[in-house]
């Protein structure tokens, strides 16, 4: 992959790590706020996802555990 790729790859995953702790924080302050549920949701999709796993290495389950024990 060539260096602006890898970028770009890094900014996807990144942004849907932002994503997902800022929805784990709304969730813990709103349980039933349905939009941050369903960005959980999604992102959660997405780190499962081939498409993820094209553009990282990342094991999907450890980084969404970690994230959960950062916001909890």
């Amino acid at each position: 992959m060539n260096d602006s790729y890898e970028r770009l790859a890094n900014a996807i995953i990144l942004q849907a790590v932002k994503d997902y702790r800022n929805a784990l924080k709304r969730l813990k302050k709103h349980p039933r706020n349905e939009t941050a549920l369903y960005t959980k949701i999604e992102v959660e999709r997405f780190f499962r996802s081939d498409w993820c796993t094209e553009l990282s290495s990342i094991d999907a389950e450890i980084l969404i555990r970690k994230l959960k024990e950062e916001v909890i």
